[in-house]
């Protein structure tokens, strides 16, 4: 059972009811897979696994599960489902790539949202998939391959280092990990306010290096897995007070939200912050996560 830091909880009680977040996230994750249309049809894998789908409301191929074992079946060998969490399929689909645009996974490995944004795009246009840590292109690289992308350029740099011009650009940045407590309880024992600060940095740092790689009229999306305010609201927040032509888009799905941190430790947040998507674990019984859309006007 995971022991609460008694910080944490202060800090987090000012954010959400904290009863409910620890309730669920002390719960099991649901599982959750992704029908991989370069391979299949949303109606085989309706037909091959039945019953136990259900389906993920913001992600027309996406299914909770209820199988076991899934990861060992001939579909997921094959390549005909991805498993991913259901929150995390919420990126691309914001960011909706299509065909023939030129696009940047900046911290793409293990490739979920990379193979996501593949199969949206019909395995055409280009996507440059780039991580900054060898070890990361290995499952990033099988797991393209086993879902049969072609579309898709790996890189091996740091992020904030790319200097080409993209159509859309997608900056999942490395977290603290906050909203995955389900997924490892361990995450608790690993807070530390001293790490949130230091993650920050970097992700503002890359942040605005997707900015400056965007084209004119293009569309960027900032997401973490983490509900930390200084990494979510303060790097956007960041990335409007440095640029006029930043604007921050509504993202109309449907689901339940938390409401966005206005303020938080001092710092205050431009309105328009607003409108990113800020998901609590009791939210939608998914993990954590936080979306912001940009578009460069």
């Amino acid at each position: 059972m995971a022991e609460w830091k008694d910080k944490f909880l202060e800090r987090y009680s000012e954010l959400t009811d904290i009863e409910k977040f620890k309730e669920v996230s002390l719960k099991p994750m649901r599982k959750s897979i992704r029908t991989n249309t370069i391979k299949t049809t949303i109606e085989v894998i309706k037909e091959r696994f039945g019953d136990s789908l259900e389906q993920v409301p913001w992600c027309k191929e996406g299914f909770f599960i209820k199988k076991k074992g899934v990861g060992n079946t001939l579909e997921h060998y094959l390549g005909y489902i991805y498993l991913q969490g259901a929150a995390s399929m919420i990126p691309p689909v914001v960011l909706q790539p299509k065909e023939g645009d030129m696009v940047l996974d900046m911290c793409a490995s293990p490739g979920s949202k990379t193979s996501q944004m593949a199969a949206m795009m019909n395995n055409k246009g280009m996507i440059v998939a780039n991580d900054s840590i060898l070890q990361r292109l290995k499952p990033l690289t099988m797991n393209l391959q086993r879902c049969g992308v072609i579309n898709t350029v790996i890189t091996k740099m740091e992020g904030r280092r790319f200097k080409t011009n993209f159509d859309k650009i997608l900056v999942d940045a490395p977290c603290s990990g906050m909203g995955t407590i389900r997924k490892s309880y361990k995450t608790i024992k690993m807070w530390n306010p001293n790490t949130i600060k230091r993650m920050a940095g970097v992700q503002k740092q890359l942040i605005k290096t997707g900015f400056d790689n965007l084209n004119e009229g293009g569309t960027m999306v900032y997401s973490t897995c983490t509900l930390e305010p200084h990494e979510n609201e303060s790097v956007v927040n960041f990335l409007l007070e440095n640029y006029d032509n930043a604007k921050i888009e509504k993202i109309n799905i449907e689901m339940k939200r938390g409401k966005s941190v206005d303020e938080f430790e001092g710092e205050c947040y431009d309105s328009d912050v607003k409108k990113c998507l800020r998901i609590w674990p009791q939210d939608n019984d998914t993990e954590g996560f936080f979306v912001a859309r940009i578009k460069k006007v």
